[in-house]
């Protein structure tokens, strides 16, 4: 199973991805959906919003009156950590439900608007961030969606910036052209990446020929995924670059992490090296016992 994590700053226009990827094949795991089915009438979810904001959230047919949230729940960073408090494990544990349910192989796409804030980037094998500006993000809120401009901004300012989202980048895709333009740009990303890395990964094999990026950012990103694959089978974990180094905990053998390794994108190939199946970039993993 290859994992995919797809982000962006609200406006940048993930669902248009998010659709061209589901063509292709992929299964998408849609973290607004989910979002807001976990609210609706009747649910824990929506009773739990009530109690931390009040009946002044719900319309009058006794659904959530989302604007109504937002205006409190965007007005200051303690409001918008409540609200993620109580909406976000909710959201992961319908998200892993739809995860378990897919077929071992396939490619998921968890489209999760705050991917960055949440600090979940190194469950993925890759991260796809889509991009624009905030100028144009905002002439988009304002001309499809109908948004308030102070209300698009305030909804910008209260994401991550453009730096902390290319700090956990795989691929940057810039939705700028036109929608066939980007659905050309998906396509292509799927043919040269994305299904040769998860036929590699079911195959438990390295990719051939993948190229060696100048990325100053991967070394943090490859520490993070290689801790989260190990967990405290590992007493170190460090990278320079795409070459990192792990030193197991006592007791455990190479061989005893050999296939978790592999099915995280580092494929073995001799006594303790490991090299990764992403043919987007080329790694190496040695893992010391």
């Amino acid at each position: 199973m290859l994992r995919i994590g797809l982000t962006g700053g609200i406006g940048a226009g993930k669902s248009t991805v998010a659709k061209e990827l589901a063509a292709l094949g992929a299964v998408i795991v849609d973290g607004d959906k989910i979002a807001r089915e976990v609210v609706e009438p009747g649910t824990p979810g929506l009773a739990a919003l009530v109690e931390a904001f009040g009946d002044g959230i719900l319309a009058e047919d006794g659904s959530l009156d989302r604007p109504a949230l937002a205006a409190i729940a965007f007005s200051d960073d303690e409001s918008r950590e409540k609200l993620n408090a109580i909406t976000h494990p909710l959201v992961r544990a319908r998200g892993q439900e739809l995860i378990d349910a897919a077929d071992p192989d396939a490619v998921i796409v968890q489209d999760t608007p705050l991917l960055v804030e949440i600090k979940v980037a190194p469950m993925f094998h890759l991260v796809i961030i889509v991009w624009v500006d905030e100028e144009e993000r905002v002439r988009r809120l304002v001309g499809s969606r109908g948004m308030d401009e102070a209300d698009a901004r305030a909804r910008i300012a209260a994401q991550a910036t453009d730096e902390q989202r290319r700090a956990v980048a795989d691929v940057w895709l810039e939705n700028t052209g036109t929608e066939e333009e980007t659905r050309a740009a998906v396509r292509a990303l799927w043919a040269e990446r994305i299904a040769p890395f998860a036929a590699n990964v079911a195959a438990h094999r390295p990719a051939d020929g993948a190229p060696r990026l100048d990325d100053p950012a991967y070394a943090e990103r490859l520490v993070g995924r290689l801790w989260v694959t190990l967990g405290a089978d590992a007493t170190s974990v460090t990278a320079d670059g795409a070459a990192a180094t792990v030193k197991l905990a006592d007791g455990v053998a190479v061989e005893a992490v050999a296939d978790r390794l592999a099915d995280a994108g580092f494929a073995p190939v001799g006594a303790g090296l490991f090299e990764g199946s992403d043919p987007g970039r080329a790694v190496t993993v040695r893992v010391e016992a």
